[in-house]
């Protein structure tokens, strides 16, 4: 299997210009208006009535820029619509459904249809589901119409007014247009102060090393991760493997993931052990490449071992040359297979002490099909049959003798296009398991733990110090408490 080329890391992230919410409104705004006024675009004066009609509406992008709009809280965004309409706004229905059209041709057709058939393989009918998706999905990204439609009118409608008052010599009402702005951001202020409750909270103290367990340690970890893998939906799957290794080391089954809930921080935050307001990486979309803290790559390497992730592009935005990199293009069928035939390269020439592999197939499924089909169902079958046939041949190959397996999701996926991020139902808390010779076995631990014990924990077993910010705390109750316990 290739490696992503540096024009498929370019590629993934102008994607995400347009997949996350936030640069995708602006961007989606301007385009839109440049065509409506293609024509104008020749006269000096409809040129400055855009510049003026775009600057005044300049406070409410910051806005939409800075908050999120997720969940229920998308309910409330038509409201200052309705005061805009209310104040004497008015609504250009040619500019309306030139929005319309292009936003559901963007989402429905390009992004559900054409780029999921060229990047994954998937049928060039997806049409014909995907508008259902995009309706019902409830994360702050593009695809998200509750969110966006609100969000989009009422900054082209707002502009327009200004654009067409310039064009007439009209003067602007600045008392009734400072108004409507300060309830605006009034409103948008109570609403995420006293309504946007749901975070997790974050360990506030740093994670501090338990005493050595020599016992505890082995010469090498494997984690697996299933990316966007439901909770719900992998109990309800036929994963006998995954089960027998579940039963048979410890679970834990209230294990919560980061916020918000993108691939990228998640990844950040389980090997750096931190949340996003230290080591920096906020969404897919990174403004500056690398985390801020030490990961469990840099504290390894400080006693001389040595850690590998195999994943997707995205990944080098944050952990750089400790990321072998897949190439994301290809048929979503093909995908999981090929990673793990590289797993098994990368291990038979690298030999790393920690070693991660992303699957990817069913966090593709459910951004393209949806989680609640059959096919999603089916991609979790087969990471199944794909992990056994992996630790099947570590164990021919001699490289399971005393080797620590961790498997788990980074986040789950909620309804509509697999929504993740800011923690529908089904993305919050994710499958967790260990299964070892040093770890207990048939043990189901209740208690909430986070995704940020991960990089404590590889650290633990390895005998390596825990990264510099690291807070998760080990998760020292799945330890058998002597090794001649050790399951066979």
């Amino acid at each position: 299997m290739k490696s992503a080329s540096k024009f498929e890391k370019f590629a993934a992230r102008c994607w995400n210009l347009l997949n996350e919410g936030k640069p995708f409104t602006p961007i989606f705004v301007i385009g839109t208006m440049l065509i409506y006024h293609f024509f104008d675009l020749g006269q000096v004066e409809h040129l400055k009535a855009l510049g003026l009609g775009f600057l005044l509406v300049l406070p409410l992008f910051v806005l939409y820029f800075i908050y999120d709009f997720p969940l229920f809280l998308r309910n409330y965004l038509w409201m200052p619509f309705v005061a805009f309409l209310l104040i004497g706004g008015t609504v250009d229905f040619s500019l309306l459904v030139l929005a319309l059209g292009l936003y559901f041709f963007f989402t429905v057709f390009f992004w559900g249809t054409i780029y999921y058939h060229l990047r994954i393989g998937t049928t060039l009918w997806n049409f014909t589901r995907f508008w259902k998706l995009v309706l019902k999905n409830s994360d702050s990204t593009s695809g998200n119409a509750q969110e966006q439609l609100p969000k989009v009118l009422l900054l082209l409608m707002l502009w327009q007014q200004f654009f067409e008052q310039s064009v007439a010599g009209v003067a602007i009402d600045w008392a009734r247009l400072g108004w409507f702005y300060a309830g605006v951001f009034l409103f948008t202020f109570i609403l995420h102060r006293y309504l946007f409750d749901w975070k997790p909270k974050p360990y506030e103290q740093y994670a501090t090393m338990p005493e050595a367990a020599p016992d505890h340690q082995t010469d090498r970890v494997v984690v697996i991760v299933i990316d966007g893998m439901r909770k719900e939906r992998f109990y309800e799957a036929n994963t006998p493997y995954l089960d027998f290794l579940k039963e048979n080391g410890t679970e834990y089954t209230n294990m919560e993931t980061v916020y918000p809930a993108r691939t990228v921080v998640c990844f950040s935050s389980m090997f750096t052990g931190t949340y996003p307001f230290e080591h920096g990486i906020k969404s897919n979309m990174v403004y500056k490449l690398g985390i801020k803290t030490e990961s469990i790559f840099d504290s390894l390497r400080k006693v001389g071992k040595k850690g590998r992730l195999l994943g997707i592009a995205h990944l080098v935005d944050s952990m750089g040359d400790d990321v072998e990199t897949v190439t994301a293009v290809m048929k979503n069928d093909e995908a999981d297979p090929n990673i793990m035939k590289r797993a098994k390269k990368i291990m038979k020439e690298q030999d790393p002490d920690l070693f991660i592999v992303q699957m990817i197939a069913t966090d593709q499924t459910g951004h393209s099909r949806g989680v609640f089909y059959d096919e999603y169902i089916e991609k979790i079958q087969e990471a199944d049959a794909l992990v056994k046939d992996f630790v099947e041949w570590l164990e021919a190959e001699g490289k399971m003798d005393n080797t620590t397996l961790l498997v788990c999701a980074d986040h789950g996926q909620a309804d509509g296009i697999g929504g993740h991020g800011h923690l529908d139902e089904g993305e919050r808390f994710v499958p967790f398991f260990m299964y070892g010779p040093n770890i207990k076995r048939g043990e189901k631990v209740q208690e909430k733990r986070s995704l940020v014990s991960m990089a404590s924990t590889l650290a633990y077993i390895l005998g390596a110090p825990l990264p510099d910010h690291a807070r998760g705390p080990v998760l020292e109750e799945a330890f058998v408490e002597k090794r001649d316990q050790s399951i066979e």
